[in-house]
């Protein structure tokens, strides 16, 4: 390979015309060793770019013992080699790469906050920093202070130093992965951040476009930050449109008033909710009444559209007005259906053993101790024979 790799030489190289030097397996994933590429391999809290190499896809880029290993979808041979970028992906990895290198100058400059690690996700990147906590305002001062920084399009430039220059360079962080030896390569936001990075970043900060603060959370004494940049904040902001769109024709407001709206939606269904268990305490004090005075010693029921919980109350009616019956309730719910034994302290009958005999019978997972057994079961279509089976009597 080059001294430089091509995706160092010129970050904004989306194909390149290679040669594969060899090729092999590692637990079972191909890969290739091409004499030069334009996928950036894994590191620095940067992921790995992705892309074709003669049209097989590139599912991950890594560094192993001075190699750059291509894993691959499919083996392909040494030979010519046609590698295409995914540069949606590389983009976005440069704009949120570059932001961090702004959002941590800045955050030092300003707040006199250290940056101590960094994570490109998938969807939201973060920083870690060393301030306490971070209020809103200093957020919003934060992300002010970023976007003047963008719109001033101060160049980015990176280059290699001796060890020896290294230690003249006025570094902002001189952390330096574990084992390095050599020369060192330092990224430059002009005027304002000098730092040692392997990653792949724009050409000025212009390019961010937008830096946007998200929130944040404690961590390890310091405070995580989560930001998006460039077109992830614009994806994001379209996402939220879209999502208040809905919003607002849901509950018929202006996106000023939608969480009023919303609240008063809410109230409402909690009143609603408060109403319903009322009635549904009132109803179940009716049935249990109703089905306690039936004559003999068991009784049982079937009811649409009720929970264990539902069932449960009703037991414990039925069984509080009269001890000494037991009681067999179904129900079928969601699409399954479910069923209670139960039996008052006068009942001479043996629920753990009664229970798992319909449990069978109704090809039903349940359990129980005691007094009381219940199961859920696929379907109801066996309640008569379990009725029968058990010669529990219907009135």
């Amino acid at each position: 390979m080059s001294v430089l790799p091509a995706y160092e030489r010129d970050p904004f190289a989306a194909t390149l015309e290679t040669r594969i030097l060899s090729h092999g397996a590692d637990q079972g994933r191909p890969f290739v060793v091409l004499e030069d590429t334009v996928f950036y391999p894994e590191g620095g809290g940067q992921p790995c770019d992705f892309g074709t190499v003669n049209g097989v896809a590139v599912l991950d880029v890594q560094k192993r013992g001075g190699e750059l290993l291509h894993f691959l979808t499919a083996a392909i041979p040494e030979g010519p080699a046609s590698l295409k970028l995914d540069w949606t992906r590389r983009f976005d990895h440069m704009q949120q790469h570059t932001g961090q290198h702004l959002l941590t100058a800045v955050a030092q400059d300003q707040f006199r906050w250290e940056t101590t690690a960094f994570h490109l996700g998938a969807e939201v990147c973060d920083i870690e920093l060393t301030a306490h906590s971070i209020s809103l305002h200093e957020m919003e001062q934060l992300e002010e202070a970023g976007a003047a920084e963008i719109r001033a399009r101060r160049e980015v430039t990176a280059r290699w130093v001796s060890v020896e220059a290294y230690g003249q360079e006025p570094v902002r962080s001189r952390g330096l992965p574990d084992g390095h030896t050599g020369d060192i390569r330092l990224v430059q936001i002009e005027g304002i951040d000098l730092n040692t990075c392997g990653g792949t970043h724009l050409r000025h900060t212009g390019e961010i476009e937008m830096l946007k603060l998200l929130g944040t959370e404690s961590i390890r004494g310091g405070t995580r930050l989560f930001y998006v940049a460039g077109r992830r904040a614009r994806l994001r902001l379209g996402a939220h449109e879209k999502r208040n769109a809905g919003l607002r024709a849901l509950l018929g407001a202006p996106d000023e008033d939608l969480i009023p709206a919303l609240q008063i939606k809410l109230d409402q269904l909690l009143a609603l909710e408060r109403r319903s268990r009322k009635m549904e305490e009132e109803l179940a004090g009716y049935q249990a009444a109703a089905l306690a005075a039936r004559p003999g010693s068991f009784v049982e029921a079937h009811l649409e559209g009720r929970d264990m919980a539902y069932l449960q109350k009703l037991a414990r009616g039925i069984l509080a007005a009269d001890p000494a019956k037991a009681v067999f309730l179904t129900a079928e719910l969601g699409g399954h259906g479910i069923f209670l034994l139960s039996a008052g302290e006068g009942s001479c009958l043996d629920v753990p053993s009664t229970g798992r005999a319909v449990a069978a019978i109704l090809g039903a997972k349940g359990g129980g101790a005691g007094r009381s057994f219940q199961g859920k079961a696929s379907s109801l279509d066996t309640r008569a024979e379990a009725l029968v089976q058990f010669q529990l009597p219907r009135d």
